[in-house]
């Protein structure tokens, strides 16, 4: 028996993602077509950024709360949000969920520290940059994070908000990407923390300057083991 999975979505490019790779990588756990079930809720895009423009994160926790709700009326045994930037809320959500989640923060510290990795770069929307979700849990793991200079985090979140989220995808994106994880790598980071769910629509390590830590395809793996081994996971890891 598996768990049934509930992906509290936020921005669409992101999600699909997730769900593609719980699907596809499902087949090698489970067999042939086999994935466990998932359902999907997305509220629109537009009431988070919103929330985030006002720098009102109980909205964001309400919209989070929202989902999290409908998919436990769904039968979603747990919740994972491939949305690096609403985990600013995290704090709030997960007292009053009716599921437990598994944090992308978590996930990505975990395998950044069983990689060997000890100063990671952390990129994504200004808004994930920054805040403490990514410092905070590479910290549990004795690990460093470093953030972009201003410039550079402008660069992304453009980047980011402007065209990846919306589905394109350029080369001239894919440079500005490169050069900043360039310097990154110039100030001592051995790997870089692809913190929004976009970011590895155009970027891997085979583009990269740095190693590359993709936040969402290792929470939906995460995802993943914790629905075919449910005895083997606890309520979370944040």
């Amino acid at each position: 028996m598996t768990l049934h999975i509930g992906i509290v979505a936020c921005s669409a490019e992101g999600a699909a993602l997730c769900y593609r790779t719980v699907c596809a990588e499902g087949e090698a756990v489970l067999g042939a077509h086999a994935h466990p079930e998932v359902s999907l809720h997305s509220l629109s895009l537009a009431d988070y950024v919103d929330c985030l423009s006002r720098g009102d994160l109980h909205g964001v926790a309400e919209l989070m709360l929202r989902s999290a709700h409908k998919l436990a009326a769904a039968g979603a045994d747990f919740l994972i949000c491939p949305d690096n930037t609403i985990h600013r809320a995290f704090h709030l959500v997960e007292p009053r969920s009716p599921l437990p989640w598994l944090h992308i923060g978590a996930v990505v510290a975990e395998a950044a520290a069983g990689r060997g990795f000890r100063r990671l770069g952390i990129t994504g929307t200004r808004w994930l940059v920054d805040s403490e979700v990514y410092p905070a849990q590479l910290a549990v793991r004795g690990l460093q994070a470093v953030r972009p200079d201003r410039p550079d985090r402008d660069v992304i979140d453009r980047v980011i908000m402007d065209e990846l989220v919306r589905g394109v995808f350029t080369p001239e994106g894919v440079a500005r990407f490169q050069a900043v994880f360039g310097r990154l790598r110039d100030a001592g980071c051995d790997a870089v923390v692809m913190g929004c769910t976009e970011i590895p629509l155009i970027m891997n390590d085979a583009n990269s300057p740095l190693p590359t830590l993709d936040s969402t395809r290792l929470l939906a793996r995460a995802a993943l083991a914790r629905a075919v081994s449910p005895g083997q996971a606890g309520a979370s890891p944040g």
